[in-house]
């Protein structure tokens, strides 16, 4: 498993507020099924807001409790290492909660990051962060991009492919 695709546990003792030393930890969530340019504009975005990227990844079962039947497209394990590759990420946590709020009270970040999409009363973690001095940040959401939408293009084109032969 790559280096940078921790436990809770790994990142609370690699990031917590205690091991710092100064560095402004961000953190965000997803469950960056199938990965494309609107979500690497938002974690480049998130990034920029400190000194380390923390990204909750939802591990498989809350992928599908999330999303439907057919999700995930990609294993957890898959996306994980795919986002700790990214340049502007510098760890990922697995969870499994549909919500990543036990991820965000453990390492109380300094930055909790969620696209535009997300009214900011509903965003979870919120309450924990404030309360411990950090602050919320809501990014925009890159239009034209959704992983649903690809994946319905997906299946239309491949029922379509199947029509015309």
């Amino acid at each position: 498993m790559n280096l940078a695709v921790l436990t809770l546990e790994e990142a609370i003792l690699r990031f917590g507020r205690k091991k710092r030393n100064g560095r402004r930890v961000v953190f965000t969530n997803g469950c960056f099924d199938l990965l494309h340019p609107g979500h690497i504009r938002g974690l480049e975005l998130a990034r920029a807001l400190g000194d380390v990227l923390i990204v909750g990844l939802n591990s498989d079962a809350s992928v599908r409790q999330l999303k439907g039947e057919g999700r995930p497209v990609i294993s957890a394990l898959e996306r994980a290492e795919i986002l700790a590759a990214l340049e502007s990420v510098d760890a990922v946590v697995i969870f499994d909660n549909l919500t990543p709020r036990e991820a965000i009270a453990g390492l109380l970040p300094d930055v909790l990051v969620k696209g535009g999409d997300w009214p900011g009363d509903r965003i979870v973690g919120r309450e924990e962060v404030e309360a411990a001095g950090g602050r919320v940040v809501s990014i925009p959401v890159v239009p034209g991009y959704s992983t649903t939408a690809i994946l319905q293009k997906i299946r239309q084109g491949a029922r379509a492919s199947r029509a015309e032969s």
